[in-house]
Formats: C-alpha cells, structure tokens, sequence
C-alpha cells in the first residue's frame, strides 16, 4: 500500500511522490518569538514530527527545515514594552521554545533559519519580483502586486474580489499603507524603518522585511525552488501561505510545494483559544500544573518588568526569570501530550477539556506500562537480548493506519492492543511467577510495540524505571534483602521480617510470598 496524503492545494487525498525517490525536503512554518508557546504550536509541531518520524520510518531520507521569525511588529511591540531589545527579546523566546519542544519529544529540525540571518536572500528575492514587474515600490515601502499573479486564491480558494483589503497578515498603519498601494489586496515585501526600529540598508532605502516574503526566501535558500512537502497551522493557509506562492511562484515559473498540508486549530472546552476568553494554556503551564479545567486566569507573562531598566529586563531575559511552581496533581506528562494530540486526525478539530486530558493520560498509563515491560521482565523471561522481529499482523495494521493519510486514532488502537496484552502478563508474572504465554512471543510484541510507538515518538524513558527511582537498589540488593527477610522468619524474628518488608516497599519494591514458600517481588 502506497501512502496517500490530503493536500491542501488539490483538495483531494493522492499517493505521495517525491521530488526524487527516498528524499523528502520538508518546510514547516515556525514561531514568531516574542512569547512562550501554547498548545495550539504543541499540537502543530507533534503533528510535523510525527509525519516525519514516518517518512523516516518508511525508509525516506527526510531533510526537514523550520523557521523561526525573529523580526516582527509584536516582537518590537514587547521589546518596547520591556525597555528590551527585539534581539534579547527574540533569543529568550528561542531558548524558551526548544525547552518546550524538547519536553515534549519533538526532534530537532535540521536547520532552523531565522528571518534576521537570511535579510540577502529575502533582497534578492524582492529585486527579482520588481525585475518581473510583480513588485513596485514606493516610498521606501515594497509592495507585491496580487493582480498581477493569475493564480492568486488557488490555495485558499478565495477568489480576489472576496479578499479584505489590506490583508497582510500583520499590523500595519492602514490608513498610510492604503495610499502607497496600488490596490488594496497588495501586501508589504518590505518596509521603510520607523524611528527607534531595527532596519537594514537597500536599494529602497533603510527598513525591514514583511512577513510572508521571509519564508519564500528561507524555504529557496535552505531545500530549493521546489521543495516536496510545506506545512503549518491552518490559520496560515491565507494569507500567508497563499501570498507565499505568489511570491516564489512568481520569481521562479515553479511550482513552491508539490504537497500543501495543514493541521486543525485546538480549542478549549468547545471555545477558541484566546487570552481575552481567558483559556489560554501555555504548553509549560500544562506540563508545570499551572491551568485549570476553568482556566479563569491569564497564563503568567515572561517574568520582565514593564518600563524597568533595559539592563535589568535584558538580565532577565538572559536568565530566564522564576518559573512558578505548578500544581504537580495537574501536572500533565508530555508524552500524555503527545497522545491526547494523536487521539484525532491531524486535519480534525480537537478539544482541549480536562476529560481529554485525563483520558490521555489514562492512555499513556496504558502504553507506558506495555513499554516498561521489556525493562522490567526481560531477565526474568530470559530473553535474547539479541532477537530481532516484528508482530508482522500489528505492523501491518499500524502501517495502513498511517498510509492512510496519518490516520493516528487507528494507528493508535494498534499500541493499546499490544500494550493492553502485556499489562495482562504483567499482572500475572507479578502474581504468579510465570507468564501464560511464552516468552519468545511476549518479546516479539514488546519490540513491536517499542518500534510502533517510538515512530509517534511515545518513549518511556529508562529513568522512569530505574534503580535510582526506587532508592537506589539494584536487583542484586533487593534478592539479598529478601534472603535476609526468609532468614529472620526462619529465626522467628517476624518483627525483622516486617521491617525488611517495609523497607522495600518504601523504596518502591512489592513482595508477594508464594505458596510455594518463594518470594517473587516488583518494583511500583
């Protein structure tokens, strides 16, 4: 089975064709850095990493490419607001958004290009729409000519005449920018710098990239004029994935993305996510405990001083500022995160409630338990350390699952199968000292569960089982604590015994005595 995919420019599912055989060139539209992320970006970039995680999985070489836009009217609008800087601002941000992403599992991208460090592409870029007469300027202003462009709506399928005038997709001075245009659908490429704004020197005089022109030129610059697959939110699909194409399609006769692919928005408890409906949820607040299922306050701001010294907001967006310390029995699990994202289709609206999340983490309990079965029994079971294999059935269905357009609910219903079968021996090693089915076949579903998961980057990290999360015993010192528990009954010293026993379990250690007069134990 071949994989299909729904792209968004052709509106209909089709198999997936790569530029060359076994590569794909991947662009993803990043953050704007001036705050921290929510989940809204979580859903997004878990959905990005979990497509590419696949297409690596199926033996693609992937080259995957996400930007971070580091200029920008709300990033000058918080440096203003701090007495900061727009470069202290932006790398504060940064740093913030790869502490989340890496919580949350997702893989580093293989280039991150920044709006700021790609200013000649993006001149280069705008000289060559003038050149095609599909960019005028006027007074140190840029402006792309929508008209000129026949194919202008393919994307979004709005037609020109629908279009609100002005449609830039940032904040702009209206009434000024409406007498520089030509037409009102035109949108900025590049812009005359205002007093006390950061500018870089042109041909049109000093000024700043607009925004779509920063990704036309960073997805050229970084994977080419035709690249296989770009993806973002679709809030981006207009205006500016539409004004993307405009813009590269223009300068090069090409075709931008072969592959157009947009996830649904988040919303919470039924409504839109929005700082003024006070259902905001930073992704640290869900994974520190700061949110509610009420959500009646504003998440907490980045921890500058409004109208404070530029040296000391500066010193604080250096260090980090405090970090408030969050309902840990609210506290949600990335990987419960991740989960609670796959639990619908990309392309489905999702509700954040806290039923969902609570599900989500009730089924990450599941998957979690499944995967630790491997740490916990495999000397136990005497397993081949060295076996290799798969659960052909189980792959097979997880696989048609994904080719099937990403279909991550039926994906998932595979991993619940296997993970819910190795809990049940689990319960009944635990209990019993021996499992009912055979060792060699519990391995093969272990692994295939391992390999199944880990492509949806669902991992369990060996910390969370280790000697040092029961206080530091291995499994030598437990079985020596146990003989010298057997001994002390022997002595009929039971207050020993109860002791010992105690002991353990307050190190995380569960003994079951066996009928048998054997001891078998596990850790909690």
């Amino acid at each position: 089975m071949s994989l299909t995919l729904y792209n968004s420019l052709t509106r209909r599912e089709s198999p997936f064709d790569p530029i060359e055989p076994s590569k794909v060139r991947m662009y993803c539209c990043g953050v704007t850095v001036y705050d921290y992320c929510h989940v809204g970006h979580a859903r997004a970039y878990i959905v990005w990493d979990m497509v590419r995680r696949y297409l690596m999985w199926r033996g693609y070489s992937v080259r995957y490419v996400q930007n971070f836009t580091d200029i920008d009217d709300k990033i000058l609008d918080r440096a203003r607001e701090t007495n900061s800087t727009m470069e202290a601002v932006a790398e504060r941000f940064i740093d913030e958004y790869f502490a989340d992403m890496d919580k949350l599992n997702i893989l580093r991208a293989d280039e991150y290009p920044r709006a700021t460090h790609s200013i000649d592409g993006i001149k280069r870029l705008i000289h060559e729409l003038e050149n095609k007469g599909f960019a005028y300027a006027n007074s140190g202003d840029v402006y792309y000519s929508v008209r000129k462009f026949d194919n202008y709506g393919k994307l979004s399928g709005r037609k020109l005449e629908e279009m609100e005038a002005g449609a830039s997709g940032r904040l702009e001075t209206a009434e000024i920018e409406a007498q520089k245009k030509q037409d009102s659908s035109d949108f900025a490429l590049w812009k005359s710098a205002k007093p006390g704004e950061p500018f870089w020197e042109s041909s049109w005089g000093k000024g700043r990239p607009g925004w779509h022109i920063e990704c036309s030129a960073m997805v050229r610059d970084c994977l080419g004029e035709t690249i296989d697959i770009h993806c973002g939110g679709s809030d981006l699909t207009f205006p500016h994935h539409e004004n993307e194409i405009a813009q590269s399609e223009a300068a090069t006769g090409k075709s931008l993305a072969n592959y157009w692919m947009h996830n649904a928005f988040v919303t919470v408890n039924g409504r839109k996510m929005s700082k003024s409906l006070h259902n905001f949820i930073t992704i640290r607040d869900l994974l520190e405990g700061n949110w509610s299922g009420e959500l009646e306050s504003d998440p907490p701001q980045p921890p500058l001083a409004k109208g404070g010294s530029k040296s000391e907001n500066e010193s604080a967006l250096a260090k980090g500022g405090s970090k408030n310390q969050g309902d840990k029995s609210k506290a949600v699990e990335p990987m419960a995160v991740r989960l609670f994202v796959f639990m619908a289709q990309y392309r489905s609206q999702i509700d954040f409630t806290e039923d969902a999340i609570a599900n989500a983490q009730n089924g990450w309990n599941t998957i979690n338990e499944g995967l630790l079965f491997g740490l916990r029994y495999a000397d136990k079971l005497n397993w081949d350390v060295e076996k290799t294999g798969q659960d052909t059935k189980a792959v097979e269905q997880f696989q048609a699952a994904m080719d099937n357009d990403f279909n991550t609910p039926a994906a998932l219903a595979v991993l619940f199968e296997l993970a819910k079968e190795l809990g049940k021996e689990s319960n009944v090693l635990v209990h019993q000292g021996k499992t009912e089915t055979s060792p060699e076949l519990l391995q093969l579903h272990w692994l295939t569960l391992v390999n199944l998961a880990g492509v949806l980057g669902l991992e369990v990290q060996p910390e969370a089982d280790s000697d040092a999360a029961v206080g530091g015993l291995s499994d030598a010192e437990i079985e020596a604590m146990i003989q010298q528990r057997k001994d002390a009954r022997i002595a009929r010293n039971f207050a020993e015994g109860d002791r010992i026993r105690n002991e353990l379990k307050d190190r995380g250690i569960t003994l079951i005595d066996q009928k048998d007069g054997t001891t078998i134990w596990h850790r909690s």
